[in-house]
């Protein structure tokens, strides 16, 4: 699709968008209204650090059309080096925002990925609270690769106007384009991590003002401490290290069509 109009800042050789959450959710509908497709993704200070060293996790997220700041350190290290994006952006949060847009508007969402039964519990969440009408489908991350080609056939033929995938990089991207002629209908493609698992109930979220306050870290650091420390601990601690290298050895902020 056009994307000129998405207004992007460099953050570490990364065309990150500086939109805000209302922003987004109107860039969907624009596709959606208009028939084309948008490509969607997130980075958070980890994803970012690997994005230095690990190139096809790169180009998966060069790939997409539009990149949002998820995560409260992005959003400070966009301040630190000039170019300030106005929010985070969270894949959870953008994902239920859009369901309920997809509810309001009588759009069709499809989910893949993640296990059987955390996909389920998923859809059935938000058949419950909206309708089942808005679930044009789902399937779980648990196929092979001879499976792919009639997984993409059933998301195209199902209207799908939104597909959110729990798949990791870069099996999503091999996907995506390996079955880019059968997915063209699709309006907006999403990897959405491990947000199935958060609607489900298994990873409970931080309270409210915590999220608002960027607090959110230490909510799931107290609370998964062995699964969070490297996570949290070192790669906060590399992202710091790079945000300073950046904020006095590199030119602040340049295009990212040059960078």
């Amino acid at each position: 699709m056009r994307t000129d109009y998405i207004p992007t800042v460099n953050l570490f050789g990364i065309p990150v968008a500086r939109l805000t959450m209302i922003e987004t959710l109107l860039a969907v509908e624009d596709a959606i209204e208009n028939d084309t497709q948008l490509h969607h993704t997130v980075v958070n200070a980890g994803e970012i650090v690997r994005l230095q060293t690990d190139e096809k996790l790169r180009e998966s997220v060069l790939h997409a059309d539009l990149i949002n700041a998820d995560g409260i350190a992005v959003v400070l290290a966009s301040k630190i080096l000039g170019c300030a994006v106005p929010e985070r952006v969270a894949r959870i949060d953008l994902m239920e925002n859009l369901i309920e847009m997809a509810h309001e508007n009588s759009y069709k969402v499809f989910f893949l990925g993640a296990k059987e039964e955390e996909v389920s519990k998923c859809v059935k969440h938000y058949s419950d609270m909206y309708s089942s009408s808005i679930v044009a489908g789902y399937h779980s991350g648990d196929y092979t690769d001879e499976d792919e080609r009639g997984i993409a056939e059933m998301i195209a033929d199902s209207g799908a106007n939104l597909l959110f995938m729990a798949i990791t990089s870069p099996k999503r991207e091999i996907f995506l384009n390996e079955h880019k002629d059968i997915l063209s209908r699709v309006n907006m493609v999403m990897g959405v991590g491990g947000s199935f698992e958060d609607v489900e109930g298994k990873v409970k979220r931080a309270p409210v003002w915590m999220q608002n306050s960027g607090l959110e870290w230490f909510y799931r650091f107290i609370h998964l401490p062995q699964r969070m420390r490297k996570r949290y601990l070192v790669g906060n601690t590399k992202f710091m290290l790079l945000t300073l290298k950046e904020r006095f050895t590199s030119v602040r902020c340049p295009d990212p069509a040059t960078a």
